[in-house]
Order: C-alpha cells, then sequence, then structure tokens
C-alpha cells in the first residue's frame, strides 16, 4: 500500500507540471492514465462503477467525480484532482486542489483552509482515539473559517476494495465510533464549500456540484495507523 500510495502522489506531481490555461481535464486525463500504467499500476477509477476517467477532475463549483472531458482550464479557475492507483491488488487514493494561473485571495483561502482542515483531522489519528475526533477536528478548523463542510460524500477505508468501511464523515461530535487500532489504513478527505453546505448531482449522474455556484475543494490523503500515530502514504 506503501507503493499504490507513491504511485498516487507521483502522479499528483506529474500533473502539476501540466495543470495552466488552455489545458483539457481530459488531456490530464490522459497524462495520469499513462503516467500510472508506466508504475505498474493500473488506475482505481477507470471502469468504477462504470466512470469513463482515469481521474475525476473537478473545476471550480464542481466538487467530485468531475468526468475528464473537453473543458479547457482557464486563468482563475481550481481544479480538484482525485487519483486512486491499484498496485499488486492495493489501492491508493488522493485528492489535490490546484489552482489554474492566478486566483483571487479569497479562493486562495478556501484552498488553504481545506487543506489545513485535513492535517487537523490526521492530527488526532493515533491509536485508542476514536474515528470521530477526525471528523470533529475538520468540522471544527473549516467552520471557524467561514466555510461549510459537504455532509453527503465522506472518508473511507481503503485495502483490496477502493473504498472499504468504516466510512469517515467530516462533521460530527468526538469520541463516537470505532477506537483506531494499528494497521487501519484510512483515505480522509475533507470536502468544503465557499457558500454553503449543499450539493447536488448533474444529469450525467457522476458530477457533483455546489447547489449555489460557489467554489468548493477538495484535499486527501490516503494514511496508516501506526504504533505511534499515522503515517501518510500517498506522498513521496
Amino acid at each position: 500500500m506503501r507503493e499504490a500510495g507513491k504511485i498516487v502522489a507521483l502522479t499528483h506531481q506529474e500533473l502539476q507540471k501540466h495543470i495552466a490555461p488552455g489545458i483539457t481535464t481530459k488531456e490530464l486525463d490522459g497524462i495520469a492514465d499513462r503516467f500510472i500504467r508506466q508504475h505498474d499500476a493500473v488506475p482505481s477509477f477507470k471502469g468504477y462503477n462504470g466512470f469513463s476517467g482515469s481521474i475525476c477532475a473537478s473545476v471550480n463549483e464542481e466538487l467530485v467525480h468531475g468526468i475528464p472531458g473537453n473543458r479547457a482550464l482557464e486563468d482563475g479557475d481550481i481544479i480538484s484532482i482525485d487519483i486512486g492507483a491499484k498496485y499488486k491488488g492495493y489501492h491508493g487514493d488522493s485528492a489535490w486542489t490546484y489552482p489554474v494561473g492566478t486566483i483571487p485571495e479569497e479562493t486562495q483561502k478556501l484552498l488553504d483552509v481545506t487543506e489545513e482542515s485535513l492535517y487537523r483531522g490526521l492530527s488526532e489519528a493515533k491509536p485508542g482515539v476514536r474515528l470521530s475526533n477526525i471528523s470533529h477536528a475538520v468540522q471544527t478548523y473549516a467552520e471557524e473559517n467561514g466555510f461549510s463542510i459537504v455532509r453527503e460524500y465522506v472518508g473511507h477505508g481503503v485495502g483490496q476494495d477502493l473504498h472499504e468501511a468504516p466510512q469517515i464523515p467530516h462533521f460530527g461530535p468526538p469520541d463516537k465510533g470505532p477506537r483506531l487500532k494499528p494497521g487501519m489504513v484510512l483515505a480522509v478527505e475533507p470536502m468544503v464549500n465557499a457558500g454553503s453546505r449543499y450539493v447536488k448531482t448533474l444529469a450525467d449522474n457522476w458530477t457533483v456540484v455546489t447547489v449555489d455556484g460557489k467554489m468548493c475543494a477538495h484535499f486527501e490523503h490516503t494514511i496508516a495507523i501506526t504504533e505511534e500515530g499515522y503515517e501518510i502514504l500517498t506522498r513521496t
């Protein structure tokens, strides 16, 4: 799983080189697909429940599950890229939201707060701690900074299946749910909206957007619970 996670992280690094005004989400998808396969892995998302892309590419008000296509990125956009790679039967899963060109200050704050909310949640990941402590830390930080947490989509366990138990909400009271144990592998993935928390799914049955049309961000790492705390698997 460390190797699967490393391949995901390297794919993110590769795509960062290409994120610029003018490139299409389909072109980014092709780059990711080739890169993952060159590392002896397969894209986890390709064909998953019929999904056509190798990555999820969600722009601006699109939160998650954006289907790669002919949309060209523009200066001032943000794009959330969710990548999964399966290596020797095990998955790695990570999402990151990137600026395209120069973005407004308030949009940069959304990205910064969402990323930091992820790490606030991870700071609670240690043996013996109840799962919802992660959830509570994420929600508290995001809402303290004036943003809202999406509740319809949650983190999850990762292993031989892309989505395993337990589900990991990014909201709720502390000290609830199962206690964390060494060896657990979890994907923690705050989804944060600039406006209201409400989202809807478009007619393609995949792309999830904010109801109010405002920007949103998504950051995700796959982690393993260790004897001392946690280890991020989706970084180089």
